[in-house]
């Protein structure tokens, strides 16, 4: 077996979380000498060692910039770099590797959609819905672009479940809706959006759709051509590969009439003074020297992912997300945010007259990591009338034992406080 290459993780009956976590060497790390419990997943996964290796293994053996190289070194690099781009390709289900995008994260991706169709095809009086549970990332680049074009933002409002209320969705389209721009899974609720009817919805009106995948793609299937969105994005980093690397899919009849977001090197068929021509897809976002060992990581997480099996990994997060759910139940000074009945393994949570700081700072102590704040969702904490939340998301190498120990830890610092 090649050193990168990934084992068999389970069999078709046994989901083996304990071979799963033997893969990832940072759970082996001690936290003020006590074991890591790592429940901080929706803000970035953990790595496996194949990927980890993989992006050793460029560096060490394969070091080269793509596509402009006759040597060696720059034909492996690039056929290892655009093997990626396949990978991607398949995983989503798009129709050609040309609709792949390779970006440094969604936060990219989307922005650039909204630079790039939305400079070109918004105008002033024009609407963009978003929701009311959407991540900066998802606000602030149609903020910037409806502000430059003077068009306008319109958010369709959620319910004391974190639900998104569709009827209220339904009344927002109209003739001057000229984008809709959603979350697939809420990073600070845990709400699995019903992304297929709100593109229906959009389709039956002739309005494209964006998806923001960020915290989908790491616990459902993706489909583009079954969800018929015209732009899906997401970031390695939440699926078990590298940071700054992510992807943006588009259709291709949408991307080949977009300007390209960025000028520069590998972007252009040719360059004069006088003119330039740019070069065919996906390159012609591609600007510059990319991501090249990130790519190739991404590759091998994906790779890692299918081989458990995205629906293996779903059904041992929901069996944890219970699990804690129930366990938390117990604790009546405990307040759970975010309530849908659609959810991932996300538990936000507050406590009376505890910040989440304080919690996040204890927990620490007793070797658990999650996150506090407002997790980068401000409108969602401004709707339940909340500064802050802590979160734990949960993975598909955590355990029950570990909800254990977080739900010692909360106890402990409830009667730390009186």
């Amino acid at each position: 077996m090649n050193k990168t290459e990934t084992p068999d993780i389970i069999n078709s009956s046994v989901y083996d979380v304990e071979k799963i976590r033997s893969d990832f060497p940072i759970l082996q790390t001690k936290v003020h000498g006590k074991p890591l419990v790592y429940l901080d997943n929706a803000a970035t996964s953990q790595k496996p060692i194949s990927v980890i290796m993989k992006a050793q293994e460029y560096y060490s053996s394969m070091n080269s910039n793509i596509h402009r190289g006759v040597h060696a070194l720059s034909q492996v690099s690039t056929e290892a770099y655009e093997g990626a781009r396949i990978k991607i390709k398949k995983f989503i289900n798009a129709l050609g590797k040309n609709e792949i995008i390779f970006t440094r994260g969604t936060t990219e991706s989307i922005n650039l959609v909204a630079q790039s169709y939305g400079r070109m095809n918004f105008n002033e009086g024009d609407e963009v819905i978003i929701s009311q549970m959407e991540h900066h990332s998802n606000i602030v680049p149609w903020q910037m672009i409806c502000d430059e074009k003077g068009a306008k933002l319109k958010v369709i409002p959620i319910n004391d479940n974190g639900e998104i209320i569709f009827e209220e969705y339904e009344k927002l389209i109209n003739n001057r809706t000229k984008f809709v721009s959603i979350v697939y899974v809420s990073n600070s609720l845990g709400t699995v959006n019903p992304v297929k009817q709100i593109i229906d919805l959009a389709h039956q009106n002739n309005i494209p759709v964006l998806v923001d995948a960020a915290q989908a793609v790491n616990h459902l299937p993706i489909d583009v051509q079954d969800l018929h969105c015209d732009f899906l994005a997401f970031s390695g980093h939440k699926i078990y590969g590298p940071t700054g690397i992510g992807v943006l899919y588009g259709k291709v009849n949408l991307l080949d009439a977009m300007p390209p977001y960025q000028g520069g090197g590998d972007m252009i068929s040719s360059v004069t003074f006088e003119k330039t021509i740019y070069n065919e897809l996906p390159y012609k976002f591609e600007a510059g020297t990319p991501n090249i060992a990130g790519a190739i990581g991404l590759g091998e997480a994906i790779d890692y992912v299918q081989k458990i099996g995205i629906d293996n990994i779903n059904k041992h997060e929901k069996e944890l997300l219970d699990y804690a759910t129930a366990a938390v139940a117990e604790i009546p000074s405990l307040k759970i945010i975010g309530t849908a009945k659609n959810k991932v393994s996300v538990l936000s949570f507050v406590l009376d007259d505890i910040h989440p700081h304080d919690i996040g700072t204890m927990l620490d102590f007793e070797g658990v990591a999650i996150r506090t704040g407002h997790h980068c969702t401000q409108p969602v904490m401004d709707r339940f009338g909340i500064p802050a939340t802590s979160r734990a998301s949960f993975a598909m190498y955590n355990t029950k034992e570990e909800v254990d120990v977080l739900i010692k830890g909360i106890k402990k610092i409830i009667e730390v406080f009186g």
